[in-house]
């Protein structure tokens, strides 16, 4: 008999996302065949040395037998595992996998130190993903500022310790248990803000070192996937706080869509994310190569180039140019571009615009000029 059609699901997800990864790194490992033996009731696995680790959980497998882990100067994946459904089924599933296609498996959980009780559940979280047989695994508490919101604070702390424990490891990738759920939502609050088609995008699957495996793949699955593998998990109440937005998205805003237009809200945004996130690639790629063409020799835009590319790749050219002059990517919102726009196509003779970040853009002689003041 298989494994749940759940755990099948993921296992099959992850096992791709890690194929990849191993043909990144150049990995050739195969584990040794077994043969399944009959035993005794009672006697230990064939094969199985004392103090091997069951990889994942390999004790439910049909085979009955211990996975062969992959040979210790192996390239090291690290799981995000925050102890819910989501980063546990992931965890496991990555574990059962990795030793087969020759990487090493390890997990890090962030202890935000937001709730009581956090550095308990962060150390347990730890200590459960050990026993899966993740090696290293680690439970790392962050300072979560202030800057941008609760969540963003959250999550710029999260992504720094994630970055610096894969670092100190050598991690070739982190896997994050982000779901076509988690997609939906993100789509959501990019409409409410008014972004543009980048943050409508959605969530990457790919994203540096970063991979997403379960993004399509609902929320339900990884639940149903621990379940039947009797894997327990924590639910951290924030996910169900209404003062934060992504919760009174996903408790209130998606239910009532889900009711009021049918089944189906979920995946439909989803599939716009992606729609969106290949327009947004083809642009962001028809800009770099126009931005070449632009730059002067001192480095300016040349400002009737630009008066003569579509808005939505003048305004990508308008954003890596700032970018590049020192403005955060977090504090550039689109009305800064649509000003800078101005200076383009809306030409009067006006001043310099002062840019988050200290960055100044100014129009002089037929070009666009971004520098830091001061400079």
């Amino acid at each position: 008999m298989g494994p749940h059609p759940a755990v099948a699901a993921i296992r099959l997800a992850v096992r791709r996302t890690l194929t990849d990864l191993a043909a990144e790194a150049g990995s050739t490992f195969t584990a040794p065949v077994r043969e399944p033996r009959e035993r005794p009731a009672g006697a230990p696995l064939v094969g199985a040395a004392v103090g091997t680790t069951l990889i994942g959980n390999a004790a439910r497998h049909p085979s009955g037998l211990p996975r062969t882990p992959a040979a210790p100067g192996s390239p090291l994946v690290l799981v995000a595992v925050s102890g819910g459904a989501d980063s546990m089924a992931l965890a496991i599933a990555a574990a059962f996998e990795a030793p087969k296609i020759g990487l090493r498996v390890g997990a890090v959980t962030v202890d935000h130190g937001l709730q009581p009780g956090s550095a308990e559940r962060a150390d347990q979280v730890a200590e459960r993903l050990s026993s899966l047989g993740l090696d290293p695994v680690e439970a790392v508490p962050v300072r979560v500022g202030r800057v941008g919101g609760p969540e963003a604070a959250a999550r710029d702390a999260r992504y720094a310790a994630l970055d610096e424990a894969a670092e100190r490891h050598g991690a070739i990738a982190v896997l994050l248990g982000h779901t076509r759920d988690d997609q939906a939502e993100t789509v959501l609050l990019g409409l409410a803000r008014g972004s543009g088609a980048r943050s409508l995008a959605g969530m990457p699957a790919q994203k540096g070192r970063y991979r997403r495996p379960l993004l399509e793949l609902d929320r339900a699955a990884t639940r149903q996937a621990c379940s039947a593998q009797s894997i327990p998990v924590w639910d951290d109440p924030h996910n169900c706080d209404p003062a934060y937005t992504r919760s009174r998205v996903r408790h209130e805003v998606l239910p009532v869509l889900e009711k009021h237009l049918g089944g189906g809200v979920v995946e439909a945004l989803a599939r716009t994310a992606r729609l969106f996130r290949d327009d947004a690639d083809a642009l962001d790629q028809w800009a770099s190569l126009a931005e070449r063409d632009l730059r002067t020799g001192e480095g300016a835009l040349d400002a009737g180039k630009l008066a003569e590319l579509p808005s939505a790749v003048r305004r990508r050219v308008l954003r890596r140019a700032a970018l590049r002059a020192g403005c955060p990517a977090g504090d550039l919102f689109a009305r800064h571009l649509e000003t800078i726009d101005l200076l383009v196509t809306g030409w009067r003779g006006q001043g310099p615009l002062h840019l988050p970040g200290g960055v100044e853009a100014t129009r002089r002689c037929g070009t666009l000029v971004f520098r830091r003041q001061g400079d």
